[in-house]
């Protein structure tokens, strides 16, 4: 048991692990591919110095429209720089919110694998239950200290599967309805006790759950799921 224990710690820490250079290969990534695309994004301060050169090479130029013509082209230089680094900060803020919605997206992947992964185990094993007690007299159901209250028929239909249970017994859905009415089996009919057990499980609940609590075993009967040594009724 305790190596069992200990492969399946070892390989959890190993899913862990890998899940994390998963995604820390992807923000790095995401990181050299902003880098660059920033990095090669051209300068703003290009488009002033090549107007800042213009008005070197061409200082001969005095006219009024020429003059005009170099000032339109200093102020659109300084409108293409204004409008680069806004272009650089949506670039940035973009990269910002792909890693943390690819995070966040991996995250639930991986938890909603974690919860496949549980539900499968319990689907295989059934419930653990760790105690079982049915008090007849109020009606009620501790299941792993969780007190459930049931009807008059859920308790009696219950409390005959328990004490079936601690027998090592299997009972049909005629022996549940001829126990609980006092009849004999024979004249009792299987579709009684299918209901009464339907009717139980729609009164504790959760489908998935009560189907693995009871369950029903072919050519058989139904039968508590459980460790009997954990029942107790009362």
């Amino acid at each position: 048991m305790q190596g069992k224990t200990t492969s399946a710690t070892e390989i959890k820490l190993v899913g862990n692990r890998a899940v994390a250079i998963g995604v820390g290969a992807v923000v790095l990534f995401l990181s050299l591919a902003a880098v660059f695309l920033l990095v090669n994004l051209p300068d703003s301060s290009a488009f002033d110095s090549r107007v800042e050169q213009l008005f070197v090479e061409n200082a001969d130029l005095t006219g009024f429209a020429e003059l005009r013509l170099l000032e339109i082209l200093a102020q659109s230089g300084t409108a293409f720089s204004e409008t680069l680094a806004s272009y650089r900060m949506i670039i940035f803020v973009l990269l910002v919110f792909a890693v943390a919605l690819l995070i966040a997206s991996i995250t639930f992947l991986v938890i909603l694998l974690q919860q496949n992964r549980r539900i499968a185990t319990i689907e295989r094993k059934g419930i653990e239950v760790s105690s079982l007690v049915v008090n007849r007299a109020e009606n009620t159901v501790v299941l792993n200290d969780f007190a459930l209250k049931l009807t008059d028929a859920a308790i009696e239909t219950i409390a005959v599967l328990a004490e079936a249970r601690m027998d090592d017994e299997f009972l049909t859905g005629a022996e549940i309805e001829g126990v609980i009415t006092g009849r004999n089996a024979v004249d009792c009919d299987e579709a009684a006790g299918a209901t009464r057990i339907k009717r139980l499980r729609d009164t504790l609940g959760n489908q998935m759950i009560t189907e693995m609590l009871v369950k029903n075993v072919a050519r058989r009967g139904y039968v508590l799921a459980i460790d009997k040594s954990v029942i107790q009724v009362i």
